[in-house]
C-alpha cells in the first residue's frame, strides 16, 4: 500500500528521531523475545561402525577435521565369525602401508580410526584379510576396500534485498541511516553467531504511477553463520547447528520488516524521510562450499547436502557447489586444473 503521496518536509534530524527511534525499539523487542539457541551435541563419529564389502568398495565420509567411525576389516558375514589366527593390514592410496601415528590408529582386531581428518587424507584404503575358519582348515584371505572422503557442511547463508524510500541520493542522511540499519540487523542476529554484511547499496530515482520521482535506496545483505573461531555466545564449536541459527536470523529479520510496515500504519505525523518500502523485501538461499568441495547427489547419495571433497579428475577453484571436470587433477580436494 502506497503511503500518502504528500508529506510535510521534514528536517534531517527527523530522519533519524521520526524512524532510527522506532527501529531500535522493533530490535529490542525482537532481541527480547528472542529463545536462546544453544548447540546441538554433535554424535561422536568415533562411536560408529562401518562394515566393508569384498564386492565393491565401500563409501565413508569423515567430516573435516574431525574423527572417522570405526572402520572395521571384516564383512558383515565375517563380522560374527570366529577367525583364527586373523592378519589385519592397511594399504591407503597409493599403496603405501598405512601405520599407527599421531593421526592413525588401527586396533588389534584391524579397526582404523583416523583423527582429526585433513582432505589430503581422502582416498582409497585397502585391508587384507588373512585368517584360518578352523584349525584345519587352510587359509583364506580377503581384500576390503573401502572410499574415504572428507566432507563439510555446505557454507549456505541468506541474500535479502529490501528498498527504502530515501532522501536525495546525494545526501549524507541516507549513508547515515545505512550503517544505523546495519548495526540494528548486526544487533538482532549476533547471538545466534550470525553476521550481515553488506553486498549492495544503491540510490536511485524511481519514477512512480501517482507519486511522480521519488528517491529509493536498494539495500542488498547477507546473513551467514560466523566462523567456529569468530563465534563467541553461542556457537563455539564446530558442531552447532548452523541451519537451525540461519533460520532463526531470518525469521527475526522478517519480522523486523514487516513490524517497521506496521510502525508505519500507526504513526499520525508525516512520515519519515527514509523509511522501509513494503512488500520489497525479498530472501534467497545460497549454498556454497569451500574450493576443492563440491555437492553431488549422484556420486556420493548417502551424503547428499555434503560439500565432499572433489574426487581425482575434478576440481573447485571457487567458492561453489560443485566440483568441475579436469583430467589433469590427480589428487583429492583440488583446487586448480
Amino acid at each position: 500500500m502506497r503511503r500518502r503521496e504528500r508529506r510535510r518536509r521534514v528536517g534531517p534530524s527527523s530522519v533519524f528521531l521520526g524512524f532510527c527511534g522506532p527501529l531500535l525499539a522493533l530490535a529490542l523487542s525482537l532481541l527480547q523475545g528472542l529463545i536462546s539457541v544453544h548447540s546441538s551435541a554433535s554424535i561422536d563419529p568415533s562411536g560408529l561402525k562401518v562394515v566393508g564389502s569384498t564386492n565393491l568398495p565401500v563409501k565413508v565420509y569423515v567430516r573435516l577435521n574431525h574423527n572417522s567411525p570405526r572402520i572395521l576389516c571384516v564383512t558383515n558375514r565375517l563380522r560374527n565369525s570366529e577367525l583364527i589366527d586373523p592378519i589385519f593390514q592397511w594399504h591407503g592410496p597409493g599403496g603405501d602401508l598405512v601405520t599407527e601415528n599421531q593421526t592413525v590408529k588401527i586396533t588389534p582386531t584391524g579397526t582404523l580410526l583416523f583423527r582429526h581428518f585433513k582432505h589430503d587424507m581422502s582416498g582409497v584404503y585397502t585391508c587384507s584379510l588373512v585368517f584360518k575358519p578352523t584349525t584345519e582348515q587352510d587359509e583364506k584371505s580377503y581384500l576390503i576396500k573401502y572410499v574415504i572422503y572428507a566432507y563439510s557442511d555446505p557454507n549456505f547463508y541468506y541474500e535479502f534485498t529490501a528498498r527504502y524510500h530515501a532522501a536525495p541520493c546525494s545526501s549524507i542522511y541516507n549513508t547515515s541511516f545505512e550503517k544505523k540499519l546495519l548495526q540494528i540487523l548486526a544487533k538482532l542476529v549476533v547471538e545466534l553467531s550470525c553476521e550481515v554484511v553488506l553486498r549492495k547499496s544503491e540510490c536511485h530515482h524511481v519514477k512512480m504511477q501517482r507519486a511522480g520521482l521519488q528517491n529509493e535506496i536498494f539495500f542488498t545483505f547477507t546473513v551467514s553463520s560466523l566462523d567456529a573461531e569468530k563465534g563467541k555466545s553461542v556457537c563455539q564449536k564446530s558442531a552447532c547447528d548452523v541451519t537451525r541459527r540461519l533460520r532463526k536470523a531470518k525469521d527475526l529479520i522478517e519480522k523486523f520488516f514487516s513490524q517497521q510496515v506496521e510502525v508505519l500504519g500507526k504513526r499520525t505525523a508525516p512520515l519519515p524521510e527514509i523509511y522501509y518500502i513494503e512488500g520489497t523485501l525479498q530472501m534467497v538461499w545460497v549454498n556454497r562450499c569451500y574450493p576443492g568441495y563440491g555437492i553431488n547427489l549422484l556420486l556420493h547419495p548417502d551424503c547428499p547436502n555434503c560439500c565432499v571433497v572433489c574426487s581425482p579428475g575434478s576440481y573447485n577453484p571457487h567458492e561453489g557447489t560443485h566440483c568441475l571436470q579436469c583430467n589433469r587433477s590427480l589428487e583429492y580436494g583440488a583446487k586448480t586444473c
